[in-house]
């Protein structure tokens, strides 16, 4: 005969065996839902250049369609790369090409037709520059404004590590300075490796100069100058009539996970190049 505890003990071990399915499919369900949250967000940083003028607008679009969470930080080509070399980020936005002590495990894709330009403070009223002019600026031969036209007002330039270490340093180097880094004069302000930096600085400096990229000056409240009386801009980039053009390139590391080679799909894709296009700019396959 059954005693009157029997049925309570089996009610017991019936609620213990319940409770033990639903943590077990608690714990499944929590492992699920972070394997799917981490397979659901990208992370990017790197190139100020590429960050403000495209990658930030272009990340939200893709976020919008596919549900995919992205973080897009700036901070220099440099960063970008040692955060992805470090799996710090998925990808990295760059203005540098790829240099041969690069990991040969990082892939640098174009994506985007940007340019060199020279911006100075809007109250400055010098409108054009030679790229002699932007030397003697850089060798410290070219200290004042008034030496190209202009006011009685010492130039101020702003400039990366003196070792050129960024993707504006490699570019200065490479189509102006013959191969040469970049180096301090007395009239430079040595900063961060970041475009937006040097942007700021610039907009709030009367005697300010620095070069950036084409993508990102066109968006702040600066004068972009003119090369040998060439402005630039998007048809003069893309037909090659100004001088200093140059790719932006998004870089992966080799067999990326399958949530970036969709990004950079649709990066590529004829919608994504439209929507690149409609931000002003001049997507790769524009380049001939």
């Amino acid at each position: 005969m059954m005693s009157a505890f029997e049925p309570c003990a089996a009610w017991r071990k019936g609620v213990t065996f319940r409770y033990g399915l639903f943590f077990l499919l608690s714990v499944f369900l929590l492992f699920s839902h972070s394997q799917t949250s981490s397979a659901e967000s990208l992370r990017a940083s790197g190139c100020s250049v590429s960050t403000e003028g495209y990658l930030l607008d272009l990340s939200r679009e893709y976020e919008k369609e596919t549900g995919v969470k992205m973080s897009v930080l700036g901070g220099g080509s440099m960063r970008g790369l040692t955060d992805l070399v470090q799996s710090k980020v998925d990808f990295a936005a760059s203005c540098m090409g790829r240099e041969v002590n690069d990991p040969s495990d990082l892939k640098f894709i174009p994506v985007v037709w940007d340019a060199l330009v020279f911006i100075v403070n809007k109250s400055n009223p010098i409108s054009n520059i030679s790229p002699q002019n932007v030397r003697d600026i850089y060798n410290g031969k070219i200290t004042n404004w008034n030496q190209l036209g202009g006011p009685d007002l010492g130039i101020t330039s702003f400039i990366s590590t003196p070792n050129g270490m960024s993707g504006i340093g490699q570019s200065l180097s490479k189509m102006i300075l013959n191969g040469n880094p970049v180096s301090k004069q007395p009239n430079s302000v040595v900063m961060q490796s970041s475009a937006a930096l040097w942007e700021q600085m610039v907009a709030k400096t009367p005697g300010g100069f620095a070069s950036t990229g084409f993508a990102s000056a066109r968006k702040r409240d600066v004068k972009i100058l003119k090369v040998n009386g060439i402005s630039a801009d998007k048809k003069n980039i893309v037909s090659g009539k100004y001088p200093f053009g140059r790719p932006l390139y998004l870089v992966v590391k080799k067999d990326p996970k399958p949530e970036v080679r969709k990004f950079i799909k649709f990066v590529l894709s004829r919608k994504g190049q439209e929507f690149i296009f409609s931000y002003g700019i001049s997507p790769i396959d524009e380049v001939k």
